[in-house]
């Protein structure tokens, strides 16, 4: 029988406390993975969470997170909804549209305190109304977003709908026609066309909804709250980090879409800061990301008087204040 002396069997027992220690401590501050999808090709429009990352808060906050992009293929909330990604960006019409289809997410921030959607139209054109009667290019989604808006409010008909290809050389080449557009992007893309563009950006004239609103599954909010608001916490100070200085975000962003020039990234960059589409609003009192039950009110009367809502539906389940509430990052 071999035998342990009792000072041995102490210094192993003490050990293995150590150990056992360590372990719980490394298991203790293991980040929480977070897998987060914008809705598009890496952009400016997303610099504040490419930001989070190239600067290490999102791992500060004990988080780790990976960013996967979006594009014409990808249908995030989709993705979502199975399980695939934690995190999504989406339209808040879209949030709406799909607890109307009795999908289970649920909003719980708000990127763009100003929804980007413009009209854009050639030079001269002095007011919005001014459109009236003259052709304007939009995509079919317009039908139930912005264009029943513009219709209640400036008396625009659907005889002056023109299909919208996605392009700016129509516009170019017609200087009748006007078109829809991203206040951040199309109007760079048609001042290289030679045209100096008169942009409406219909959050200033009135158009509720948030755009680019952080989405989650709502069996989420419970277990994974804690997490959730780290996530809004340190996207919020990528955000502010980003619009004092985008170099970091603007790396990555390259990064993951080599496509993306310098001169595009600077120019959405001025617009996002010129237009307060992120620090403008609410987010200036209340910080950056923030969303309001009145923000949401406005956006289902919209929908309601446009006759776009559906009875009984439980439209309080397409967004919570639960988490953006405990965050106040201020521009």
């Amino acid at each position: 029988m071999i035998r342990i002396a009792p000072r041995c069997i102490a210094a192993i027992s003490l050990s293995l406390t150590l150990l056992l220690a360590l372990a719980g401590a490394a298991a203790a501050q293991a980040p929480d993975r977070i897998v987060f999808a914008t809705d598009w090709l890496a952009q400016a429009e997303h610099g504040g969470f490419y930001q989070a990352l190239a600067e290490g808060t999102y791992k500060k906050h004990g988080l780790d997170v990976t960013i996967r992009m979006g594009g014409p293929q990808v249908n995030g909330l989709q993705l979502l909804a199975a399980g695939q990604l934690d995190v999504v960006m989406g339209d808040a019409l879209q949030v709406i549209s799909a607890t109307e289809q009795g999908v289970p997410v649920t909003a719980i921030a708000a990127t763009f305190q100003k929804n980007p959607t413009a009209i854009i139209a050639h030079p001269g054109v002095a007011k919005l109304a001014d459109l009236k009667g003259r052709p304007i290019a939009i995509a079919a989604a317009a039908n139930t977003t912005f264009w029943p808006w513009l219709k209640r409010g400036y008396g625009f008909t659907d005889e002056q709908k023109r299909p919208y290809a996605f392009s700016v050389q129509p516009f170019l080449a017609d200087k009748t026609l006007s078109q829809q557009g991203f206040a951040t992007s199309e109007p760079f893309s048609i001042e290289k066309g030679g045209v100096q563009p008169v942009v409406f950006l219909l959050a200033d004239l009135g158009y509720p909804p948030y755009s680019e609103a952080l989405v989650v599954r709502r069996d989420a909010l419970g277990p994974r709250a804690d997490a959730l608001a780290r996530f809004i916490r340190a996207s919020a100070e990528g955000w502010k980090s980003y619009l004092a200085n985008p170099a970091p975000g603007n790396a990555l962003i390259k990064r993951d879409n080599p496509q993306m020039g310098d001169d595009l990234l600077a120019y959405s960059h001025r617009k996002m800061k010129e237009y307060a589409i992120v620090a403008g609003g609410d987010a200036a009192t209340r910080g950056l990301l923030t969303m309001t039950d009145a923000r949401w009110k406005q956006t289902l009367d919209f929908l309601r008087d446009a006759g776009l809502a559906k009875a009984g539906v439980d439209y309080a389940t397409a967004y919570t204040l639960s988490v953006v509430n405990a965050v106040k990052v201020l521009p």
